[in-house]
């Protein structure tokens, strides 16, 4: 039973797709040699338990991992866990086992913590990580409006980002973390970024990146050509770091363009992008 109890939680990965099965399926095969195990606990996944039930008891399930990684090699700055190590995924992210966050979820988290948000800010989150969801709620001094258009996140708006519900000039820190890539009308999205975002406020942006210029082509419809063409069934198209850049400039933002360095200890990954922009 000690097996169920190390794997279960790590269903609550904050990315639960092929990447967390692969890990998970190759856990199992390192720690019992047994595959039916695998088999097994989808079914319980897919079957038994709701994705409601296990979200509202993540934090409960992921304690249960603490005495199996806990060491001095590592530290996660979202759950401040010392750890043996990160596990690394099929794709190469190091996720903390213990809190599901990615890279550049702790990356994320740092950014907030020791330069942008700020007492008393306004901030619109969009989709955000559910372990960054929590701690933020917790804020008492800060105006805090998570929001997921899809409902597939923990969230308390449902903002069009297209077409956001909220007045000119109303948040002072806005995060858009792997939003972009799923909209088809980014044009008009970054421009409500920019319309409800305050004088000298900040936009921090993120999407996967490619080398050249942007791949978009609106003919591929279907959950497998978009799969095939942009990476992910959902994805409309890939940004270059250049051409998105030129976008937000459009649309009337400063733009500034970070690249961040590996940080093992912290795991953090090697030449992250992130796009700051001001108003």
């Amino acid at each position: 039973m000690w097996g169920l109890a190390i794997i279960i939680p790590l269903i609550f990965f904050e990315d639960f797709d092929a990447d967390c099965f692969s890990f998970l399926l190759n856990f199992v095969i390192l720690n019992s040699d047994n595959y039916s195990m695998y088999n097994f606990l989808k079914s319980v996944v897919k079957n038994i338990i709701s994705k409601e039930t296990l979200i509202k008891n993540e934090d409960q399930f992921r304690k249960l991992l603490k005495p199996f990684y806990r060491g001095n090699n590592h530290r996660c700055n979202i759950c401040e866990t010392g750890l043996k190590k990160f596990v690394k995924l099929e794709n190469g992210d190091l996720i903390c086992p213990v809190c599901g966050s990615l890279p550049r979820t702790r990356r994320l988290n740092l950014l907030l913590e020791t330069e942008f948000l700020k007492s008393s800010d306004f901030f619109l989150d969009f989709s955000p990580s559910r372990m960054l969801y929590k701690k933020w709620k917790k804020r008492k001094d800060i105006s805090y409006f998570p929001t997921d258009f899809e409902n597939e996140f923990l969230s308390d708006y449902r903002f069009d980002i297209t077409k956001i519900d909220a007045e000119d000039n109303t948040f002072d820190l806005i995060v858009c973390y792997h939003i972009l890539e799923h909209i088809t009308e980014d044009a008009a999205a970054m421009k409500e970024l920019y319309r409800v975002l305050k004088p000298e406020g900040s936009v921090l942006i993120q999407t996967p990146f490619k080398d050249g210029e942007i791949y978009e082509d609106f003919s591929k419809i279907t959950p497998q050509e978009r799969l095939k063409y942009f990476g992910q069934d959902d994805h409309v198209r890939i940004y270059s770091v250049s051409g998105l850049e030129k976008r937000l400039s459009d649309a009337g933002f400063i733009t500034d363009v970070q690249i961040f360095e590996e940080d093992n200890y912290r795991g953090f990954s090697q030449n992250e992008v992130v796009i700051m922009c001001k108003k």
